[in-house]
C-alpha cells in the first residue's frame, strides 16, 4: 500500500509534468523549475539526490532541456531510471522470496525521499535562484533522507543475518517522521529563520573556526562548499551502501539462494554514481565536470536495470511466474525467511556498530573538507582525474567481490570433493579448480578459463554487450555536447564520435576487474541455459 501511494504521487506528477513545462505564467514556470529538479531521482544510491542536482547546475535553459528530455542525456537518463526501479521494488517485494520486512520498507522509502526533494528543489530554485547543490541547508536536508534509507536497509539486511525478520515498528515511524520534520525545516528555515542560499545545513554545527583556518595558511573555500554535517550525511550514505552490500552477500548466504548475490552486483554501478557526485562536490560543482552528470547518469539507469533483472531472478527462483502478473491471480503468502525465526537482535551491539559508522563518517568529512583544502587539485578541476576517482571505489568493490566469489566456489568445489560430486557439469569443461597455495586469484583470462566454455563464452557475450553499447551511447554524448545526431558521413563529426569511443575503451579499462567480474558472474548461467542445452543436442546427434 505504502508503495502504491507513492506511484500514484509520482504517476500523476509525470502526467502533470507537460503542463508545467507551458509558459503559462511566472507562478507555474517556478512550479516547474522545482519539480524539473525533484522528479528524476529514483536511484537508490550512496547520492541519488545529487542525480538531479549535477543536472541543475546550468541554469534554467539547461533545466527546460533537461525536463523535456530535448537533447539532454542526463535527463532520458534519470527518467528512464524510474522505471526499472518500481520493476524492482515489484519483484523484491514478491512474497515467496522472504525479503526482510525493514529491507524493503527500505527500498520503499525512496520513493517518499523523493516526494520530499519537492518541497527542497522549488525553493532552490524559486527562491534562491540557486541550484539544490548550492543550498546546503536544503542540500542536507533533502540528502539526510537518503541516508535514512540505506541505513533502514542495511539494518534489516544485518537483523536478517542474525536471524531476527520481524518488523521494527519504531524506525519505520521514526523515518515518517524524519520526512514530516524536513517539511516544517523547509517552512521555517524560510518564515522562521530567514536562511539565506548558502546556510550551512545544521547550523554548520561541527565548523572549524575562520581563524584557524587562516593560520593553517590553507586554501580558500567558495562559497557552494560544503558543510561539515552535508558531508558527515554525504559519507554515511556511501559507507552505508557499501556495507549493505556486504550484508547482501551474507543474506544470500544465510538463505541458501546465491540469486541474492546478483543484487550485489547491481549495486555496484549505484556506488560509482553515488561517487560521481562526491567527486562532483569534492570539486566544488566545477562546470569543466558536466560529464560527470551524464556519467552518474548513465550509471544510475544501468544499476537500476541491473537491481530490477537480479530481483527478476531471485523471484523466479523462489516461484514466481509470469501468471503472477494477474492482479486478480491467488497471492503467494509463503515468506521463507520466517523459517528463521524471531531471535532479537542485541541493541548494545547494534548500537556500537552505529556508532562506528557515525564516527567513520564524520572522520570522512573533515577530511574531505578540509584536506582538500591543502591540495590544489579541487581547485584545478581535471575530467581524466575525476573519472579516475569515480573508476577507482568500484574497481576495488568489484575486485574484492571477485575474489570473495572464488573464495566461495573454491569452498564448494572442496565440499564436493568430499563426495558432493562436481559444481558445474559442462559440455567439454571441467569444474574450476581452487587457485594454488599462496597465489593471488587475480581476475584474469586465466580465471574466465577456469569455467571451461562456459567461462569463456560468458566473457564473449560480455565484450560483444560492451562493444555494442558503445558506440550508440558515443553517438548520445555527441548529441548531448553538440546539440545533434552524429551525421557519419561527415569526417569531422565521424571523427568525434570515434574519439569518444575511444575514450570510453580506456576508461573501461580501469574497470576490467568489474568486466570480468561480470563475466565471471554469468558463467553459470551461460552454462545452464547454453552450453548444457546446445551439449545435449549434439549428444542427441546420431554417429556421434
Amino acid at each position: 500500500q505504502f508503495t502504491m501511494a507513492a506511484l500514484v504521487t509520482l504517476a500523476c506528477l509525470g502526467f502533470a509534468r507537460p503542463l508545467l513545462m507551458r509558459p503559462t505564467g511566472p507562478a507555474l514556470n517556478r512550479l516547474a523549475l522545482g519539480m524539473r529538479v525533484a522528479l528524476p531521482r529514483a536511484a537508490p544510491v550512496a547520492s541519488a539526490l545529487d542525480a538531479a542536482v549535477l543536472a541543475a547546475t546550468e541554469g534554467p535553459s539547461a533545466l527546460l532541456a533537461f525536463a523535456d528530455q530535448g537533447q539532454n542525456l542526463a535527463g532520458i537518463c534519470f527518467q528512464a531510471s524510474l522505471v526499472p526501479y518500481l520493476a524492482f521494488l515489484y519483484f523484491l517485494g514478491d512474497k515467496r522470496n522472504g525479503t526482510p520486512p525493514l529491507v524493503f520498507f527500505g527500498f520503499q522509502f525512496l520513493l517518499l525521499f523523493v516526494l520530499a526533494t519537492i518541497p527542497t528543489g522549488l525553493i532552490s530554485k524559486s527562491v534562491y535562484a540557486e541550484p539544490l547543490a548550492d543550498a546546503d541547508w536544503l542540500h542536507g536536508g533533502a540528502e539526510l533522507l537518503l541516508t535514512v534509507t540505506n541505513l533502514l536497509v542495511l539494518t534489516g539486511l544485518r537483523s536478517a543475518n542474525a536471524g531476527d525478520v520481524r518488523q521494527n515498528d519504531a524506525l519505520r515511524v521514526g523515518a515518517l517522521g524524519l520526512f514530516a520534520v524536513l517539511c516544517a525545516t523547509c517552512y521555517a528555515g524560510l518564515n522562521v529563520l530567514h536562511l539565506g542560499p548558502h546556510a550551512p545545513f545544521l547550523l554548520g554545527a561541527g565548523a572549524l573556526s575562520p581563524e584557524l583556518l587562516a593560520s593553517a595558511a590553507l586554501h580558500a573555500e567558495p562559497e557552494n562548499a560544503l558543510s561539515i554535517p552535508t558531508w558527515a550525511v554525504h559519507s554515511s550514505s556511501v559507507l552505508e551502501w557499501v556495507l549493505c552490500m556486504g550484508a547482501m552477500w551474507q543474506w544470500a548466504e544465510t538463505v541458501g539462494n546465491p540469486k541474492w548475490k546478483g543484487l550485489v552486483w547491481a549495486m555496484l554501478p549505484l556506488h560509482a554514481s553515488g561517487i560521481a557526485a562526491c567527486t562532483y562536490h569534492f570539486f566544488y560543482n566545477a562546470p569543466d565536470l558536466k560529464p560527470l552528470v551524464t556519467a552518474q547518469a548513465g550509471l544510475t539507469l544501468v544499476g537500476n536495470t541491473a537491481l530490477a533483472v537480479a530481483a527478476a531472478r531471485v523471484a523466479w527462483s523462489n516461484g514466481w511466474r509470469p501468471a503472477d502478473l494477474n492482479p486478480l491471480g491467488a497471492k503467494a503468502e509463503f515468506a521463507p525467511s520466517e523459517l528463521l525465526g524471531a531471535i532479537p537482535t542485541t541493541p548494545t551491539a547494534e548500537g556500537f556498530f552505529a556508532l562506528k559508522v557515525a564516527l567513520s563518517s564524520g572522520a570522512a568529512a573533515y577530511a574531505v573538507k578540509y584536506g582538500s583544502l591543502a591540495l590544489a587539485l579541487p581547485f584545478s578541476p581535471s575530467l581524466p582525474v575525476a573519472a579516475a576517482i569515480v573508476a577507482a571505489p568500484p574497481a576495488v568493490l568489484a575486485y574484492a567481490y571477485v575474489n570473495r566469489g572464488a573464495s566461495d566456489a573454491q569452498l564448494v568445489v572442496e565440499m564436493a570433493g568430499n563426495g558432493g560430486g562436481p559444481v558445474m557439469s559442462e559440455a567439454g569443461g571441467e569444474p574450476p579448480e581452487p587457485p594454488e597455495e599462496g597465489k593471488p586469484s587475480l581476475p584474469s583470462m586465466a580465471d574466465i578459463k577456469k569455467y571451461g566454455v562456459s567461462g569463456t563464452v560468458a566473457y564473449a557475450l560480455t565484450e560483444l554487450i560492451f562493444w555494442l553499447v558503445s558506440l550508440p551511447v558515443a553517438s548520445l554524448v555527441y548529441l548531448n555536447t553538440a546539440g545533434h545526431w552524429p551525421d557519419f558521413s561527415d569526417n569531422t563529426d565521424r571523427a568525434a564520435v570515434l574519439a569518444y569511443v575511444f575514450a570510453g575503451v580506456n576508461l573501461a579499462r580501469l574497470v576490467v576487474p568489474l568486466r570480468l567480474g561480470v563475466a565471471l558472474a554469468a558463467a553459470p548461467w551461460v552454462d545452464a541455459n547454453i552450453i548444457s542445452k546446445f551439449g545435449s543436442k549434439m549428444d542427441e546427434q546420431p554417429g556421434e
